[in-house]
This record gives structure tokens, sequence and C-alpha cells, in this order.
């Protein structure tokens, strides 16, 4: 028996990085998954390889409609939804005087309001299945600060806020929410800045970049039953990198 049989799961940005991990696992231990992202290519392929429990929907988590239909998707194709893993979600490095109104509020759009589209969507068809987890993905810039990162740490700290109220508010539905904080891992985010990732690894005390798959482990651990009692938590995945 897989941790997540008879589960219905939504993960966003899963084409690729962390959510493609997640993707990967949650079908591995039994659930049907509907895997959402903007990058079409990839995330045909890989429900196409993981078989038929797992679909891939084009999506924009930044659009109430577009949730909507996703949300209808995975009902009709699975069933009732009972796992929402947010995990789509963009960076944007640079200073702050340079940054524009539109580049912060795109931002914003898809890491803060894209989490609370997406609780909100979910909330009908969990609370009819009788409750459910929802996993917010937000960053070790949820914790703290990082110079010029101003829109992106603001995402995550919001994100880290939200999960919080939202656990507490429908805790009554047994709807759990958590929020994980990964540190630095070895996805096309992080490989893609060679100098970032020179200048960070040093100061992980774990000694490397991260696996995506321990990401996904720990967002199995909080989809699955054997976390009942975990809500309005944040789980930090990050090599001891906020130790300092």
């Amino acid at each position: 028996m897989g941790k997540l049989d008879n589960k219905v799961a939504i993960v966003t940005g899963g084409s690729r990085g962390l959510g493609e991990a997640t993707v990967r696992l949650f079908a591995r231990e039994g659930a049907k998954v509907l895997l959402t992202d903007v990058l079409d290519v990839e995330g045909e392929a890989l429900a196409a390889a993981l078989g038929a429990n797992v679909r891939f929907m084009h999506h924009d988590v930044s659009k109430e409609a577009e949730w909507q239909s996703v949300v209808a998707a995975a009902e009709s194709a699975f069933g009732l939804v009972s796992v929402l893993v947010n995990n789509a979600g963009i960076a944007q490095s640079g200073p702050m005087e340079t940054l524009s109104e539109s580049e912060y509020s795109r931002v914003i759009a898809i890491n803060q309001t894209g989490v609370f589209l997406g609780m909100k969507s979910v909330l009908a068809s969990m609370r009819r299945t009788g409750g459910g987890s929802i996993i917010n993905v937000s960053s070790i810039y949820g914790l703290r600060g990082s110079p010029q990162t101003i829109a992106y740490t603001a995402s995550k700290f919001a994100v880290a806020g939200m999960t919080k109220a939202a656990a507490m508010e429908l805790a009554p539905d047994r709807i759990r929410v958590n929020s994980i904080h990964p540190g630095f891992f070895a996805t096309p985010m992080a490989l893609g800045n060679q100098a970032v990732v020179d200048t960070v690894l040093p100061l992980v005390p774990a000694g490397r970049l991260g696996d995506p798959d321990e990401i996904a482990q720990m967002a199995l651990l909080l989809a699955s039953d054997d976390m009942k009692y975990a809500t309005g938590a944040e789980f930090v995945v990050d090599g001891g990198f906020t130790t300092y």
C-alpha cells in the first residue's frame, strides 16, 4: 500500500524542479495527481511518462477562473480533491530602486495571490471529502530577509502568514495547512545561476545543495495521514542554512 492511496492531489508548478519530484513521489505512493504549470511541453511529457493516474493541465495560478477549471478537471478525472501543493512560484532579484511596479506585482500575483486562490478554490472539494491537506511552498526567505529580493521575500513571508491564518480558520473542517521552507536545491532555477550557488554553498552547514526529492518527501509526510495533528506549522528543509 502507498501512503497516498485513494487521495487526489493537485500540484502546481509540477513540470520540473521541486514540483516534478513531488508529482513523481505522490504517484509512486498511490495518489491520483493533476499537475499544473505554464510549462506545457515538460508537463505533458511528465504526465505521459507516469501513466493514467497523472494528468497535466496548463494553469496560470494568478487567475481565479483557471483555478476553478483546474479543480473541476481534477474532480472529473479522479474525484474529490484531498491534497493541494501550492508549489508554483517565480524569483525576482535585483536592487529595489530598479524594480518596476509591474515586476513587483507579477511576483506577488504568482507567489502570493496564487496561493490564496489555490486554498480558496479547493475548499468545497475538501469539505465534501471530509478534510484534506494544503501544503504551501514558501522559502527560507519567508523566515528571514535577503538583499535584492524584496518582492520574492515579501511574497514568501506572506505565504507563511497566510498558512497560519488558514490553518486556524480551516481546522474545524479537518483541513490541515502547513508551509515548507526550502533552502537551496539542485533545481533549474538554482543551477541556472552558478554565481549564486558559489556564494551560498559555503554557508550551508550540510555542504551541498538539496535534492528535490528531499522536499518531495516532506510534502509526502504532510499529505499523508501520518501527520494528522500538524497544522499551521513551518517545516524548514535547508541543510542548516537558517541556523546562522
